[in-house]
């Protein structure tokens, strides 16, 4: 959703690709793919991840959160955006891990 000089994406999962054939996969690839996603959908919006300001992850359980966060660090620099990671029951599709952040325009 464009909210002027702030954009916010929707969660993104390692599934809910257009090419999802229902194969799995560990929580680094998911965590990947749920960041190719989110990659894909700023570009379209003209912005990139030295643009975002705050990051949700919801993880199935806070056992993937060492593997998740290796990925993660991959993408954002020092300082890095204001997080929050929590464990919930379930996401769509049976993914572990879904990403979801907000942007402001630069």
């Amino acid at each position: 959703m464009d909210a002027g000089d702030y954009v916010f994406f929707s969660g993104q999962t390692a599934y809910n690709a257009k090419d999802y054939n229902g194969e799995t996969c560990d929580i680094t690839t998911q965590t990947k793919r749920c960041f190719a996603h989110l990659e894909d959908v700023m570009e379209e919006a003209g912005v990139s991840f030295d643009d975002v300001i705050k990051v949700n992850v919801y993880l199935t359980g806070m056992t993937h959160f060492n593997d998740m966060n290796n990925v993660y660090q991959t993408y954002f620099h020092t300082p890095f955006p204001a997080r929050t990671c929590v464990a919930v029951y379930e996401l769509p599709l049976g993914a572990d891990v879904e990403i979801e952040c907000v942007v402001k325009r630069p």
